[in-house]
């Protein structure tokens, strides 16, 4: 049985189409549509309930220890108030998920994981923890709510702050109060557009959200689904777990290797190590052809299967279909023609730089 968020109640009074998503009820989107909403965070604003989400706390002496262990990205020299990326791996390198973590203290991290993997994510921490550290699920009690888009400033401080904002992009600030309600503020987002993320107790959570519903007004603020975030984070070439990535799919390969430093010890690293230079690798797609990709599509060049598609959609601000995928490195070259099985038919298309979209 499906769980709900602390805003069920706020997105069936707006409307929201509700639909079974990692375990929860969400609205997949508003009566205004996906193409509006996420014209919107392009745009003006949109506002995103990602309560789903989990939340684990890991804290105590080998906190740090843990964490680099567990994760590719080295965490030894992470600042408090600082936000880093980071996939977690298996023994054969591929990836577990890939997660978010927050420097809360020197003994104390925030690690933010994907909905659907959340149990078994915290079971494999749990299950590989070491020394002195305690890895503690807080997800039930706390929401989250996105708020994205290039006037999100503008709207927080209509709301009325108490302390201060976070001013870089993965930074945050603890203990700021807004509209009354003391929250954790982050600037991350997974949109590819400046905004921020607000952690805060479930109870405040349907007071937060249509606080900021009303600060917006007449700012092009709208709530915004499932829908277009996923467009969204597919415009701006942002791999999701299940798609880009699997316990199959390593980090290298799918474009990650920032996130992996191969100088440290971590689960993952030796088989990683092992394979030496990927033989296949996440790219761009622009149809060239009429058609629109979707995942798990075959893609030929020169009549040789070289992979198939990781995600695709048509991308409302760029106005044109596009695609990742994974393909034989040996023809991965942007400017590539290929085809696309696009149910028993092929679709011209080229391999194109990722993202498609970077906002300026």
């Amino acid at each position: 049985m499906e769980l709900k968020t602390p805003l069920y109640d706020c997105h069936v009074a707006l409307g929201g189409k509700i639909v079974p998503f990692a375990g929860y009820l969400l609205p997949v989107q508003y009566p205004s549509g996906v193409i509006a909403e996420h014209m919107a965070v392009r745009k003006q604003a949109g506002l995103f309930d990602v309560s789903h989400m989990g939340e684990v706390i890991f804290s105590g002496p080998d906190a740090l220890k843990n964490l680099n262990y567990l994760m590719t990205n080295d965490f030894t020299n992470m600042a408090i108030g600082k936000v880093r990326y980071s996939p977690m791996c298996n023994e054969t390198g591929g990836c577990v998920d890939d997660l978010i973590v927050y420097k809360l203290g020197e003994e104390s991290y925030l690690v933010v994981v994907n909905a659907a993997n959340r149990h078994k994510d915290v079971a494999w921490m749990k299950a590989h923890a070491f020394g002195d550290v305690k890895v503690e699920d807080i997800s039930d009690t706390v929401a989250q709510l996105a708020l994205q888009g290039p006037r999100s400033h503008e709207i927080m401080l209509k709301l009325g702050v108490e302390g201060s904002l976070p001013t870089k992009y993965y930074t945050f600030k603890r203990e700021v109060v807004l509209a009354g309600m003391r929250c954790l503020v982050s600037q991350t987002g997974y949109t590819g557009e400046a905004g921020y993320e607000i952690y805060l107790s479930n109870e405040d959570a349907p007071r937060m959200w249509n606080a900021l519903l009303q600060a917006g007004e007449g700012l092009g603020l709208i709530p915004c689904g499932l829908g277009a975030r996923d467009t969204l984070r597919l415009e701006a070439a942002m791999p999701l777990y299940g798609h880009e990535m699997d316990d199959t799919i390593d980090p290298i390969e799918t474009g990650l290797g920032f996130a992996v430093k191969m100088g440290k010890d971590f689960i993952g690293r030796d088989a990683i190590a092992a394979k030496g230079t990927p033989v296949r690798q996440r790219v761009g797609l622009r149809m060239t052809g009429r058609g629109i990709a979707r995942e798990h599509q075959d893609i030929y060049c020169q009549g040789q299967l070289i992979g198939h598609t990781t995600s695709g959609t048509h991308c409302p601000y760029l106005g044109q279909a596009v695609a990742m995928a994974l393909v034989d490195a040996a023809s991965s070259q942007v400017g590539t023609a290929v085809e696309v099985d696009i149910r028993g038919r092929k679709v011209g298309a080229e391999i194109v730089p990722l993202p498609f979209y970077k906002r300026a």
